[in-house]
Formats: structure tokens, C-alpha cells, sequence
């Protein structure tokens, strides 16, 4: 997900050495746990404020005494945070991670061992590609959190000045840029910053390339085969027409979308509720104007789109490990994770994946096409170090820029492959 050195950062993420706790051992904590402050990290504005209070009140009264305080986090520059936070004395006790992050942490022996309480938190209902993004030798060490797909928003009154439908093929998208942006002067045809890695990864999926791939228990990277060069000159196809920064990332990129200086935003599915309404909860004017559909692959259906989404666990440093384990499966439990759902996030849970909030039955269909063919990076326990370092970003936004793709591909490819197998 976009997530935004100290001295140990610079080892990398997955190079942490925990002093004492390398096991992630479960136990540490007595039947009845003393009064405690517990902190709890929660990263950006994801978790709506009805869900911070229902955990913070049903914590409380389920642990008298005790209490949470929610630190809210930045994605930005997080892997780095969180590898100096959960190595020191003063670790928070719970954390929230991208899905595309956890392997890094759950492989150093930063966070406890919750294998024993994995059926209290739901066991096999729980999302299967993020228990296994969470897992670590056959032990669960983050629960998944919530999930989203990407789905693509658009103005129906811009579409219809420039004389544009929806696209049905993944080629149609990219020519809808150029058109729109050329029939709405000061408009982005499609809201694309350069450094919005996610929204890029579907062209090179779709186009039968991959970031990279294991052969013979090594990494290669695939970026500057012909088939990901494709995808990728797609992407910079777009990013010429957008005037989104070039060296700009997607953070808060609904604001551009909503004030109608973009017709078309690729964002995931909870990017709805800013779209929709305001930070006071009014209707925003582009309420009457939304449509939305799944981003198209290169022969029709739904393209490959990243599977964006958080998991969450506890620090194996933390002090308070069993009241840590009580508040968890509050986040974890029906009544939680239903909020979560109307707010527009997908629940850890496959049960409550019908309880995702929509405004119409057509985005919630919209909602399920997307995740249906959704997809993550690559599954090593060092991809955190090549999201900390950034590469993406600065290849993207070198692309943004006109650069070269196949050379700066084949610079990445070697990068990466650096990474992951060292």
C-alpha cells in the first residue's frame, strides 16, 4: 500500500534482530493481565472514528483499569518507523502494516506469535492471502485487518462533454485519457501522479508481465521483459495526459477528482466516502455525477488490480502481550469488522465481505469484480526493504517524466533482484 532512515532501517527491514523475543514467543503475559495503557498504531485515516471508539469503550469496559491510545501513523516512510519502533524499549503494542509489508516483520521475530489465539480471532474465515501474508513457518504472527481492491471512479456529466463512455478494454482506458484531457482543458483525463505505483502495477499484469518471479530459489525480476514493457509505456501513455505532479504520490488524490480538475480516479474502493462527502459529512456536488467501474483488462473483464489492504499484530517487545491479544480480537471480532464494512473497507473476515457499504448495488458489484482478480506483490520477507528504499516511486516517476522505459526497467530489474537476494 502507499506507505510513507534510522540507523537500523538502513540493514533493512527484514534484517532486524530482536534481542530476546527472535522466537515471537505467544506467552508473557499472566491469566489476568495488571491495569495498563495499551498503544495502539493505526496507520492514516482508513479506520473510520466510529471504529477507534468502539475499540477504545469496549476495551475499557472489558479491562477495567486499563485503556487504549490510539498514535496515528503516516504510510509514508513506515517500514523505516516501524523496524527502529518495535526493535526499542518503547515499542507500541499493537501495529498496523500493509499486507505487501508484514512478511518483512513476521520473518524477523518482531511481532508475537498470535497462532494461539487465531481461531478466537476467526480462524478460517479469515482472509486467506492475508493469513499467508501474516505467516511465518507455519505460525500466524499479523491477522489480517481489512482489505479494498481498486476501482475506477469517474464524472458521467465530464464524460459525456468530451464524448466518452466507459472503457471495455484496458486499451480503451488509456485512449479515454487523452481524450478527455484534450476536451476538458485544465481537467486530467485520468488522475495518475508519478509516483503511484499501485494504479501501475495492473498494466504490466495484464500485459503478461510480473514484478518478478522465483526460478530455481532465486528472484528474478521481470520488469523490463517485452511484456512488462508494454504495460509500463501504457502507464507512461497516461501520466503524459494527466496533469497530476510527475513527482507527485496518491495521497488525498480524491481532492483533485471531487473539485472536478480530474475525470477519472483509480483509488481503492473506500476512497467513495471522501468522494461522496466532505470531512463534515456533507454531500459533495460530485455525489450527482459518480460513476464507477472496474478497472477493464486488456481483452474486457476486470483487470488484475492490486490487492491493497492492511494486517495488523503485536509487538513481541510489547509489555502488555495478553491484554494486547484482548484488544485484537476486538478489532477482529463481527461488530468491529462490520464497521469497517460501512465504511467502505472489506473485512478480514469472508463472511462479512456482503457487509461492505456501497451507494448502489452497481459499485458494490463494481467492488467484488475488482478484488476477484486482485494481486500482490512479490511474496519475499525483503519486498518491505524495495517499498522502504522507494524504487518504484522513482522509477514511476522517472517514467512520468518521459524517460526511457526499458532502460530504467533493466536498471529496476537489477535493483530488485539486489534486494531480494541478498
Amino acid at each position: 500500500m502507499n506507505k510513507k532512515l534510522g540507523a537500523l532501517a538502513l540493514l533493512g527491514a527484514s534484517a532486524v534482530v530482536l534481542a530476546g523475543c527472535a522466537g515471537g514467543s505467544s506467552s508473557g503475559g499472566s491469566a489476568t493481565p495488571e491495569a495498563a495503557e495499551l498503544r495502539v498504531w493505526l496507520v492514516g485515516t482508513d479506520t473510520p472514528q466510529d471504529a477507534r471508539d468502539y475499540l477504545t469503550t469496549t476495551f475499557a469496559e472489558q479491562n477495567p483499569g486499563s485503556k487504549i491510545v490510539i498514535e496515528e501513523q503516516q504510510w509514508t516512510g513506515l517500514v523505516d518507523k516501524l523496524t527502529t519502533s518495535l526493535s526499542s524499549n518503547d515499542s507500541p503494542d499493537i501495529v498496523e502494516m500493509g499486507n505487501t509489508q508484514a512478511a518483512a516483520f513476521t520473518s524477523s521475530g518482531a511481532l508475537l506469535d498470535i497462532s494461539d489465539i487465531q481461531d478466537k480471532l476467526g480462524g478460517d474465515d479469515l482472509l486467506p492471502g492475508f493469513v499467508e501474508a501474516g505467516s511465518w513457518d507455519g505460525k500466524l504472527f499479523a491477522a489480517p485487518y481489512y482489505s479494498g481492491a481498486r476501482v475506477v471512479f469517474y464524472n458521467t456529466a465530464q464524460y459525456q462533454t468530451a464524448g466518452v463512455t466507459a472503457p471495455s478494454t484496458l486499451a480503451d482506458y488509456v485512449s479515454n485519457a487523452g481524450k478527455l484531457s484534450a476536451a476538458l482543458p485544465g481537467v486530467s483525463g485520468v488522475y495518475f501522479p508519478g509516483k503511484d505505483w499501485y494504479n501501475a502495477l495492473p498494466f504490466i499484469w495484464e500485459n503478461g508481465g510480473e514484478i518478478a518471479v522465483q526460478k530455481d530459489g532465486k528472484w528474478d525480476a521481470q520488469l523490463s521483459s517485452d511484456a512488462s514493457v508494454d504495460g509500463i509505456k501504457q502507464v507512461q501513455e497516461v501520466m503524459a495526459s494527466s496533469l497530476a505532479p510527475k513527482d507527485g504520490d496518491e495521497t488525498e488524490s480524491w481532492v483533485p477528482f471531487r473539485t472536478e480538475k480530474a475525470a477519472t480516479l483509480s483509488a481503492p474502493s473506500w476512497a467513495y466516502w471522501s468522494i461522496v462527502a466532505d470531512e463534515d459529512k456533507a454531500p459533495t456536488a460530485l455525489a450527482d455525477t459518480l460513476g464507477y467501474f472496474a478497472l477493464p483488462g486488456k481483452d474486457g473483464g476486470a483487470a488484475k488490480v492490486f490487492a491493497g489492504g492492511s494486517n495488523i499484530g503485536i509487538a513481541a517487545k510489547s509489555a502488555h502481550p495478553e491484554l494486547a491479544k484482548s484488544a485484537l480480537e476486538i478489532m477482529l471480532s463481527d461488530d468491529y469488522q462490520e464497521i469497517l464494512a460501512k465504511g467502505g473497507l472489506v473485512p478480514a473476515k469472508k463472511s462479512l465481505g456482503k457487509d461492505v457499504a456501497a451507494a448502489t448495488p452497481e459499485l458494490a458489484k463494481v467492488i467484488a469484480d475488482a478484488a476477484a482478480g486482485a494481486k500482490l506483490t512479490p511474496a519475499s520477507p525483503k519486498w518491505a526493504d524495495v517499498e522502504a528504499k522507494g524504487l518504484l516511486q522513482d522509477f514511476f516517476v522517472k517514467v512520468a517524466q518521459g524517460g526511457d522505459v526499458k532502460s530504467l526497467a533493466t536498471e529496476l530489474d537489477t535493483q530488485i533482484e539486489s534486494i531480494l537476494n541478498g
